[in-house]
């Protein structure tokens, strides 16, 4: 009896392991030519950026200098902003160390005049001021701070953008005391007003017909150089001596009798 109770067990062991699925093989490794196959058309050094084909990889930490941002808080539907065009923009600027307000287009207003000329004032005797005047400058002139050439950039007329600008897209090392601290980084909020062409230009940097920019926002006024040492005065030459005074008896003229 004891016998063939086992067998039954072996029987039922035996079908078990028949109908068990057997485990799944384990995936191939990658070869070594799959795995270390070299690129064709780039080359990527162990620190930079892919390399096109032809560019030799060097050893070194990649490292970025400067970089502007900028954020589109409402996207304009009129003309694009193309370069070389003037460009008609309002704008205010904040310190991005403290947030501190310079300048905004918002703050210059024209006084408001009567029919004579005269300033008109309002209820309280101060002078009535008219709409904010915005800003109007040559776009890649360099008439402006860097960072206004290149951050209008892919905008349409009606648009506002966000820019930050790092000190050396705007006044540099030296920045522009006392109103821009040395290497103040900026923030800008800049609203797309018009565009139009660039009138020809005659001669000068901006071309005939660019209005003047403001104070702000513009490049920092180059320091001027050193007045250069001006030359000693050459000494002047000795006065050639002056001849001899003839005698005062001239010499007797041959052809006349003594």
């Amino acid at each position: 009896m004891n016998r063939i109770a086992f067998l039954f067990l072996a029987a039922a062991t035996v079908s078990v392991a028949q109908t068990a699925p057997a485990p799944k093989a384990a995936p191939k490794a990658a070869t070594a030519t799959t795995a270390h196959k070299p690129a064709t058309t780039a080359t990527t050094s162990a620190t930079g950026p892919k390399l096109p084909a032809g560019v030799p990889v060097v050893k070194g930490i990649v490292k970025s200098a400067f970089t502007l941002k900028y954020e589109d808080f409402k996207v304009g539907t009129g003309a694009p902003a193309l370069p070389g065009q003037l460009y008609t923009v309002h704008y205010t600027g904040w310190l991005a160390s403290d947030g501190k307000k310079f300048d905004s287009s918002f703050d210059h207003r024209q006084p408001v005049v009567d029919k004579d000329g005269k300033p008109e004032n309002d209820a309280d005797g101060k002078p009535k001021l008219g709409e904010a005047q915005p800003l109007t400058f040559p776009q890649g002139r360099g008439r402006l701070i860097p960072g206004w050439d290149q951050g209008f950039e892919g905008m349409h007329v009606g648009g506002k953008r966000r820019l930050f600008i790092p000190y050396q897209l705007a006044y540099g090392a030296v920045g522009r005391p006392p109103v821009i601290p040395a290497k103040a980084d900026l923030i800008f909020d800049v609203e797309l007003v018009s565009v139009a062409e660039m009138p020809a230009q005659q001669g000068g940097p901006g071309g005939a017909g660019a209005p003047p920019p403001r104070p702000m926002p513009k490049p920092a006024d180059a320091p001027k150089p050193a007045d250069a040492p001006k030359p000693a005065d050459a000494p002047k030459p000795s006065e050639a001596p002056k001849p001899a005074d003839a005698p005062a008896d001239k010499p007797a003229n041959p052809a006349q009798p003594q």
